[in-house]
């Protein structure tokens, strides 16, 4: 394995002392020698460990965010696993042989693929399609079980070390493999899943897809093992050793939606590590029209319910340190305070910056006290927007029919709105105006929430909404 500086972070040096210092969110770290000359090569180079402690010691550093991880393809094709690739697909022919297309035109060595299609009863030519491309063709068992059956229909046969998921709607680059199978040199890794991106770019939805699809990770590569938060991957785009795969009784049948949130939870739970790569790319063809991307929402809200009797441990969780908490209490209040709370925020953020750029004086740490007070207005414009964002989120349904009988409560959500949306479309960027931007994002969370009530009207079970409150982020190994 080898290890790069974060984008975020620089060595520097203070009073003789080397640090990493992380701009966002603001960290810092102090060096040893060893360590030092390590990282320095990092700063111009690759790092590559040469020992079981370098490799720990950078581990460790990659779980905190200072380094990242560089996964290369293994050099020799006979160390290649073999990967079986499994299609699910019902009534998708034109879909399926735009997908069989691509994969024949992947870089990695074609002798070392398998490839599987699942045909869940389709009425069209899609056996055929399947058979065309040479593709083993097997039965899901039924007409319509859907796409967690058809995929464990298509393990059972699977003669490949790794199953690589992939849907009939989509289709791979050319380095879909060569990008993500490397992650499995790390032995402790179970599933690998990578970048989507989005096909079609006609309507407002797709635009607001390209950037904004529950589906993409993001661009930060992020990995994930013990530890009771709700990171999972896709499986759209997702790779699984077969053995950790049957030992964790692969998908589950019953489920149409979240199947692949509950897999990899049940893959963490056994000891394994899940890994996302902002790599890997497949195109996926969502759903352009508003009716189809509302009605997809609203069937991804209804899994949550079904989720949470299932893995109970695993709540929404929040960090929301006490400082942060009495910042934005006393912002909030200053409107009904003639502003005089206002001034009393600046002067506990100042006293608090000050506290802190002592503390760090006093560790031979000279960290300018601009740059600390900086740093803890990120943390709280952080804050303010994943609480707004939560709010918009599963309670946007709640707020608005409220409003009719109590309007005043209409400016106030406005404004949370306003936070979220404008903040996800100054970050992501969307090739699309403000405004219709958020008429998306507004008909998405108004979906997505009703079908998080629904589904848990349906159980009798609304632990779902339960948000759990943290001083600080829970580690995961």
């Amino acid at each position: 394995m080898k290890y790069r500086l974060s984008s975020q972070v620089e060595l520097v040096k203070k009073n003789g002392e080397h640090l990493l210092v992380c701009r966002s969110p603001l960290s810092m770290l102090r060096l040893n020698g060893p360590l030092k000359e390590l990282i320095s090569s990092g700063q111009s180079e690759i790092m590559q460990p040469t020992s079981p402690a370098e490799t720990a010691v950078l581990e460790q550093l990659a779980s905190k965010g200072f380094v990242e991880r560089i996964y290369e393809l293994l050099d020799l094709p006979e160390k290649l696993p073999l990967v079986s690739i499994v299609i699910p697909v019902k009534d998708r022919a034109e879909e399926l042989q735009r997908c069989l297309t691509s994969l024949k035109k992947i870089n990695y060595p074609l002798h070392r693929t398998q490839l599987i299609v699942v045909d869940d009863g389709s009425s069209d030519e899609s056996p055929q399609v399947a058979r065309k491309f040479g593709a083993l063709l097997v039965p899901s068992g039924g007409c319509g079980r859907g796409p967690a059956a058809a995929r464990n229909a298509g393990s059972r046969v699977a003669t490949g070390d790794i199953l690589a998921f992939i849907d009939s709607d989509c289709t791979a680059s050319e380095d879909w493999l060569n990008e993500l199978i490397p992650s499995f040199s790390d032995s402790a890794v179970a599933a690998v899943g990578g970048m989507v991106d989005g096909m079609c770019s006609e309507s407002e939805v797709d635009h607001y897809e390209a950037v904004m699809s529950s589906l993409s990770l993001g661009k930060r590569a992020r990995s994930a093992g013990s530890g009771n938060d709700t990171f999972y991957l896709p499986s759209c785009n997702l790779l699984v050793r077969r053995q950790a795969f049957l030992h964790a009784g692969g998908f589950n049948d019953e489920m149409h939606v979240g199947e692949d949130v509950d897999l990899t939870w049940r893959l963490r739970d056994k000891g394994w590590t899940i890994t996302y790569l902002p790599a890997g790319n497949i195109c996926h063809e969502h759903r352009s029209s508003v009716r189809s991307f509302m009605s997809r929402r609203f069937d991804y809200g209804t899994s949550e319910g079904m989720l949470q009797l299932i893995h109970p441990q695993r709540h929404k969780r929040m960090v929301i340190p006490p400082l942060l908490a009495l910042l934005l209490a006393l912002i909030t209040l200053a409107p009904w305070t003639h502003w005089w709370s206002l001034a009393a925020a600046f002067c506990v953020l100042g006293a608090d910056s000050f506290i802190m750029h002592r503390k760090l004086i006093v560790r031979g740490v000279a960290l300018n006290l601009f740059t600390i007070a900086g740093g803890r207005l990120r943390a709280l414009g952080s804050l303010v927007y994943y609480l707004s964002f939560h709010l918009v989120r599963y309670y946007s349904l709640v707020i608005l029919l409220a409003s009719c009988c109590f309007p005043i409560i209409l400016l106030p959500f406005l404004i949370i709105f306003g936070c979220a949306a404008g903040v996800d479309y100054a970050l992501k960027k969307p090739a699309q105006s403000f405004v219709a931007f958020s008429a998306v994002y507004m008909l998405e969370h108004l979906s997505y929430g009703s079908g998080v009530f629904w589904g848990c009207l349906r159980r009798g079970c609304f632990s779902s909404y339960r948000l759990v409150i943290t001083r600080q982020m829970e580690l995961t190994t």
